[in-house]
């Protein structure tokens, strides 16, 4: 029996992606750092659902958090066939204005984290016939967005990381996919400190269960890149095709911090 693992399982698109495996039959283990939130979130999985489910209370944002999930894992005796790296978070504001140990902990929760769970957990995932590993990023990690610099860089980040290593792993079991939602109604906003763009961002925001649903089918047909819906999809698209600075500017001005 295999688990699919899911970091940021405590609310938002991890838990409706937890969900959404779970409907599927799928065995869940949850980390994140709010116990609260995990142990009533597993109880639900396994009531609702008839799986089994687990869950590890960690902060993810520490360095060799991937190494105590491994021994955990070891020790629990739990294999896992999906890996789907959720876990992360933004800031908004400019370089300037954003504290330094701020930034530094979105860097490493959002690629050092995420890189070292592959890194580490690859073993356990190709021990089965057919696995799967899903990064999160974001519709920003297609071009630049000023006063959300260094997060549209994480996310940057995520996405040639994940078609790097989807390459490397062609010829094995492990298929690696990486997911790009737009503005989804989670916590991001509130957590960003993005308080005053709510209302302008939820006219185009999807719901978490839509996306997740989206997310589950587009790894399970081995997609390398999933965009879901069509305002997201047309947006990216847009972006790869005009000259960069143009897209940068409407950033610019759309999230500027002066309004």
């Amino acid at each position: 029996m295999a688990y699919a693992l899911v970091t940021g399982a405590s609310g938002g698109i991890g838990w409706a992606l937890a969900k959404e495996l779970a409907a599927r039959k799928h065995d869940l283990l949850l980390l994140a750092r709010s116990e609260e939130s995990l142990k009533k979130n597993a109880q639900e999985l396994r009531q609702r659902f008839n799986v089994q489910a687990d869950y590890l209370v960690i902060d993810l944002s520490i360095t060799d958090a991937a190494l105590q999930v491994r021994s955990w894992l070891l020790e629990k005796s739990y294999d896992i066939d999906i890996l789907i790296n959720n876990a992360g978070f933004g800031s908004w504001g400019t370089l300037k204005e954003l504290q330094r140990s701020e930034l530094n902990q979105m860097m490493q929760l959002n690629m050092l984290t995420l890189a070292d769970f592959c890194k580490v957990l690859l073993p356990n995932l190709e021990k089965n016939p057919r696995a799967y590993i899903l990064n999160i990023s974001s519709t920003a990690s297609y071009q630049a967005v000023p006063t959300l610099t260094t997060y549209a860089a994480t996310k940057a980040f995520v996405l040639l990381f994940s078609r790097g290593l989807r390459w490397e792993l062609k010829d094995s079991p492990v298929s690696v996919s990486c997911l790009s939602p737009g503005t989804t109604s989670t916590g991001f906003i509130d957590r960003a400190n993005m308080g005053i763009l709510k209302e302008k961002a939820e006219k185009f925001s999807m719901e978490p269960e839509q996306v997740a649903k989206i997310a589950i089918n587009g790894m399970l047909a081995n997609k390398a890149e999933i965009i879901p819906g069509f305002v997201n999809w047309t947006t990216v698209k847009l972006v790869q095709l005009l000259p960069k600075v143009l897209p940068e500017l409407i950033a610019r001005n759309l999230y500027k911090t002066d309004k």
